[in-house]
């Protein structure tokens, strides 16, 4: 019965593996065919030389580095505050962060503009920097479930109560408390979500193009109306930096638990 389980386990991941990998390596694959009759790099080598290409990768770089900065201000004190004070209120807390998961990314940007246009008592729309603003506040938006969940489990992985209390016991101050004590302690649940968080603001493209930002997203579409091998080349590059974030949230998390062990 466990060799027929192990089995059938088994066909599942390499069905999976392969229902996922063969369309990554074909992809791959035509990537290369760029130069006639032989395999090279040529549309790579086009695709990192075009300036469009590295302002566009440049600017979302920088936009998800302030979503991550903006993301962990906020989650961090609000998941540790309900966890600590406001048990009762996590239900409901959970709730409004998995919201981004069901309401479209269209609609919400939709209704940044129709709240935030240039006639609004609060115009966001009406120069760059704001925009990038509204951007920024829209990526953290998207990002919501994965970096309160990824802190979530931080908390949950360390008894904060005793923590906080030992801290108060010394005199800290409550943002001592935060920034010396509860952040060091959930340093790999907050860089995953930071990694997951870098993953979604690198591919996405619905609020970067209907606010008219010159972000990855809205170029790696262009390219994809318009070029043959070179979105090919963007597919897999836009492929190997998430699953990089992906295998660094891996990495950091084993060292945090293999530190864990060791003391």
């Amino acid at each position: 019965m466990k060799r027929q389980s192990r089995v059938g386990a088994w066909t599942a991941m390499i069905a999976g593996s392969l229902y996922f990998l063969i369309p990554l390596i074909a992809t791959f694959e035509f990537s290369l065919r760029m130069r006639r009759g032989t395999y090279s790099f040529d549309a790579y080598r086009v695709v990192l030389a075009d300036p469009r290409f590295q302002a566009s990768f440049g600017y979302s770089m920088l936009m998800a580095v302030l979503t991550i900065i903006v993301g962990i201000l906020l989650v961090v004190p609000t998941a540790y505050w309900v966890q600590l004070r406001l048990p009762k209120l996590r239900p409901l807390v959970e709730f409004i962060t998995l919201l981004p998961l069901v309401i479209p990314a269209i609609v919400i940007v939709f209704g940044y503009l129709r709240i935030y246009n240039s006639s609004s008592i609060l115009p966001l729309t009406g120069n760059e920097r704001a925009t990038d603003l509204l951007l920024v506040l829209g990526y953290v938006t998207l990002s919501l479930p994965y970096m309160y969940r990824a802190v979530d489990a931080g908390l949950r992985a360390v008894d904060i109560r005793a923590l906080t209390e030992a801290a108060e016991c010394l005199g800290a101050s409550w943002t001592t408390i935060l920034f010396k004590v509860i952040f060091p302690n959930i340093r790999s649940g907050i860089l995953s979500g930071a990694f997951l968080t870098f993953a979604v603001v690198i591919g996405e493209f619905t609020l970067a193009s209907l606010l008219d930002r010159p972000a990855f997203g809205p170029y790696l579409q262009l390219i994809g109306a318009n070029r043959a091998y070179e979105p090919s080349a963007l597919a897999v590059i836009a492929f190997v930096v998430t699953w990089a974030s992906m295998g660094l949230i891996q990495v950091f998390g084993s060292a945090r638990a293999l530190a864990g062990q060791k003391t």
